[in-house]
């Protein structure tokens, strides 16, 4: 049983639903490969469900330790290489909006280091870690 389905709308753009939710998602290609850039690109999905799955992974951690990172927020910078046409560095600014302590950073580093996405990235690509606490 599939768990997404993407519908090819046109004028380089697609519409994803993810069948459980029903929740849609539309990407575009980018202005500098096409599209309208009109919405997410996928590379810009790939870059968001990294950053995406860091946080939820420290909220898990979090609060399996008995504290919470709400309010906690990522800013995420894609680069792209032109041949091959590929994301080939993502620069991942974590700012944490609440005072921790040493063992608490490091469980939240180590987790946002270890989330699946970025285990599942490709090793030619760099990830560029920044934590602000």
């Amino acid at each position: 049983m599939s768990d997404i389905s993407i519908k090819y709308e046109g004028n380089l753009r697609t519409t994803a639903t993810h069948l459980k939710s029903g929740s849609i998602i539309s990407t575009d290609a980018p202005i500098d490969n096409k599209g309208k850039g009109e919405n997410f690109s996928p590379t810009d999905l790939f870059a968001t469900a990294l950053g995406s799955c860091m946080l939820t992974i420290m909220g898990i951690t979090a609060q399996a330790h008995g504290f919470s990172i709400d309010g906690s927020n990522i800013e995420i910078e894609k680069n792209m290489e032109k041949n091959p046409r590929r994301v080939s560095h993502i620069k991942i600014i974590i700012n944490i909006n609440r005072e921790f302590s040493d063992k608490e950073k490091q469980l939240l580093m180590n987790a946002a280091k270890h989330c699946p996405v970025s285990k599942s990235i490709h090793s030619d690509i760099r990830e560029e870690i920044v934590f602000n606490f």
